[in-house]
């Protein structure tokens, strides 16, 4: 635990001294930082790896640092886990932190500041609160950009898993949420049979009398599909080995495309399963424009690749770039709360003049091989048998 509080120091002194934008900034009298991501942790095993043992007095302190064409951006970290912000005294905590975390921003010059991670409804689905304390401060929840890129890589999942609207079956795993309501409708606009599952059962009622999709509350009653979209993390509707038998079809892998943070199928049941399924990570944005103090080492502490980022955090330098170096005012004017078609539109151009794409597929970071779902059950057990008879 010592070494690991060592590490996250001597990162963050290293990020400082090699951060010559930084510098320069600085010397010619300009802002600090434009973009502030302010963001909970995943876990404590994500909080050991920024912090070790010494937490910060403040609730939050600096993450990674990075660049999109001129425009900087500073992730700070608050010392909240996606599981505690699911408790009332957690969300309190949370929003005390966090309102201090977009003040200490603002000082520094950040104009735009993004709700990322599990932060997102933390103060409601209009942010009003936040808006009053800091008028001049532009908030986004970031998830225009995810849904845009998202819906991309599932596009492109699907169009390489030869999966087409005539024979495919596609689970969404939490509809109702911000994200799942973006995939709904855009499979549904391309005429996928869908199907909805998750924890939050009047929401998913909800969802089906709204879509006219069918929905289950049990995961037995969902029978065979071809490819699940994980848009939620909650433990009730996590994929794992047993759940990957009951819905892959015979014979074929199952496609998932999994943008949740933390993953759905994380990586230790997915290595359980890896010979039966297809995972792709999701939602993720790429840009030759984009890089990181440190490179690889800082784009790693977050589980990425160096010149991706999360899709919201691209969504907010992106803005940034668009309002204050483009004079796309039009942007000021919306409400980067709300997840709907004129905002994804309006993005996905703001996206185009920084040459912001989908990253190649990648699975943990690591490139997907193959989106052929074909299985052959009797060779895998042939092959298994014989691995057990040469190992005794």
């Amino acid at each position: 635990m010592m070494i690991a509080s060592w590490l996250a120091t001597l990162w963050r002194i290293a990020m400082v001294l090699c951060d010559y934008r930084a510098w320069y900034r600085r010397l010619s009298g300009q802002q600090r930082i434009d973009v502030a991501i302010i963001t909970n942790i995943r876990d404590e095993a994500e909080g050991n790896v920024f912090w070790g043992n010494k937490r910060p007095k403040s609730g939050h302190s600096n993450g990674a640092r990075i660049y999109l064409n001129g425009v900087s951006a500073q992730v700070r970290g608050i010392c909240i886990t996606a599981e505690e912000l699911m408790t009332k005294s957690g969300r309190v905590r949370a929003k005390r932190h966090f309102i201090d975390a977009v003040a200490w921003s603002q000082k520094r010059g950040a104009k735009v500041v993004l709700l990322a991670a599990s932060t997102k409804r933390l103060f409601g689905r209009d942010g009003h609160e936040l808006k009053q304390l800091f008028p001049d401060i532009l908030f986004t929840i970031g998830d225009n950009g995810t849904a845009t890129l998202l819906c991309k890589d599932i596009d492109r999942a699907l169009a390489n898993a030869r999966l087409d609207r005539g024979n495919s079956r596609i689970l969404v795993l939490g509809p109702y949420g911000i994200l799942g309501t973006a995939v709904t409708e855009h499979l549904l606009a391309r005429q996928y049979e869908l199907i909805g599952f998750g924890a939050n059962q009047k929401a998913l009622a909800q969802m089906a009398e709204d879509y006219a999709i069918t929905v289950a509350t049990d995961i037995n009653e969902i029978g065979k599909v071809d490819a699940v979209i994980a848009c939620t993390h909650n433990a009730n509707a996590r994929l794992n080995i047993g759940s990957i038998e009951r819905l892959r079809k015979h014979n074929r892998k199952l496609l998932v495309i999994d943008v949740a943070e933390p993953a759905n199928l994380d990586e230790p049941s997915y290595q359980l399963c890896r010979d039966r399924v297809i995972r792709q990570d999701a939602g993720n944005a790429y840009s030759p424009l984009l890089s990181y103090v440190l490179g690889g080492i800082s784009s790693g502490m977050l589980n990425l690749l160096p010149n991706v980022a999360f899709g919201c955090f691209a969504e907010s330098l992106t803005l940034y770039h668009a309002i204050y170096h483009e004079h796309n005012h039009v942007l000021l004017n919306q409400d980067w709360f709300q997840v709907n078609s004129a905002n994804r539109a309006l993005i996905a151009d703001a996206f185009e003049s920084v040459s912001i794409t989908s990253p190649q597929p990648t699975c943990f970071n690591k490139p997907v091989s193959s989106f052929k779902l074909e299985y052959c059950e009797q060779t895998n057990i042939a092959k298994a048998s014989k691995l057990v008879t040469l190992n005794t």
